[in-house]
């Protein structure tokens, strides 16, 4: 099978110990069974309810077909932008918030690497391509922020270029929102060992095998790397108009009810029930580089 030969067991230094990870073993290690749900100081231990978050999810995701109305009234534009570490969750937490929304307004963009046309534009020009028209809602699976992490981690671009693009994201994003879009952008924040824990059940399980990518075993070891570029990018690019909303997403049920609720109460939308919407979890949602660990 191709993806066991891309497959090699590594050394990681965790809390100062060294640790041997193999995820071809199906036996997941003691050592990230035993702290993935509470690494990253998670402040609760069990995941949430299941029948609780279904009853939730669907109270909230009434009032995004709500928003979807209000929308085609009024033309307003959205878009959301979910980043994180890999394994953060953010396909689900993009399914959960799509799913009963109209496909005809709402649409998920998830570009592959750029073709060679591509690597000859303005960096931004093929995002700007994608962008909402009058009454669409897009979300972006990973966005114009690859270069903020994953480019410069892996050596697909110069450091001049990223560099660069700390430099321009805030301009380019003051012209998004003075443009009338709105702009929501969320990292999705794990711990190291609740990571692991998630490539080894796509490494284990046939229905997720296709998610885990060469990429993601090369990263194995670049944890620290990642974590400097996420600091240098929350710090550069978070703005008032273009804030971060970071959410510690080792708990996905928690994660995507409370990304849902942050999008629900900052739209002025026709039609809103604050009781359906319930409060944020400030415990596991904050704003920017002071959020993180």
């Amino acid at each position: 099978m191709a993806q066991e030969a891309e497959s090699r067991a590594v050394e990681l230094d965790i809390d100062d110990k060294k640790r041997v990870f193999d995820i071809d073993d199906p036996k997941l290690p003691d050592w990230i069974d035993k702290k993935a749900f509470s690494s990253d100081d998670y402040p609760y231990d069990k995941k949430f309810d299941g029948d609780e978050y279904e009853e939730t999810l669907e109270a909230l995701q009434v009032e995004l077909v709500k928003v979807q109305f209000w929308q085609q009234k009024t033309g307003k534009r959205i878009m959301a932008v979910y980043e994180g570490r890999d394994a953060a969750g953010k396909g689900g937490a993009i399914h959960a918030t799509m799913s009963n929304m109209n496909p005809r307004s709402a649409r998920i963009v998830a570009l592959t690497k750029p073709t060679e046309t591509e690597r000859g534009q303005w960096y931004f020009q093929r995002y700007v391509a994608t962008f909402p028209t009058a009454g669409e809602f897009v979300l972006f699976d990973r966005s114009w922020y690859n270069r903020a992490g994953v480019e410069p981690v892996m050596g697909f671009c110069t450091p001049e270029q990223y560099e660069k693009f700390l430099k321009e994201t805030p301009r380019f994003e003051k012209m998004i929102t003075s443009e009338g879009i709105h702009l929501f952008k969320f990292w999705l924040n794990i711990g190291r060992e609740m990571q692991l824990k998630r490539f080894h059940d796509r490494r284990h399980d046939p229905l997720k095998i296709w998610k885990l990518s060469p990429m993601d075993i090369a990263a194995l070891n670049k944890w620290d790397d990642y974590t400097d570029k996420r600091d240098r990018m929350l710090k550069a690019t978070h703005t008032d108009h273009a804030p971060w909303t970071v959410i510690r997403a080792n708990d996905k049920r928690r994660a995507r009810i409370n990304l849902i609720r942050h999008i629900l109460k900052t739209l002025d939308y026709e039609g809103k029930d604050k009781k359906a919407i319930g409060e944020i979890d400030d415990k596991i949602v904050g704003s920017g580089p002071g959020f993180v660990k």
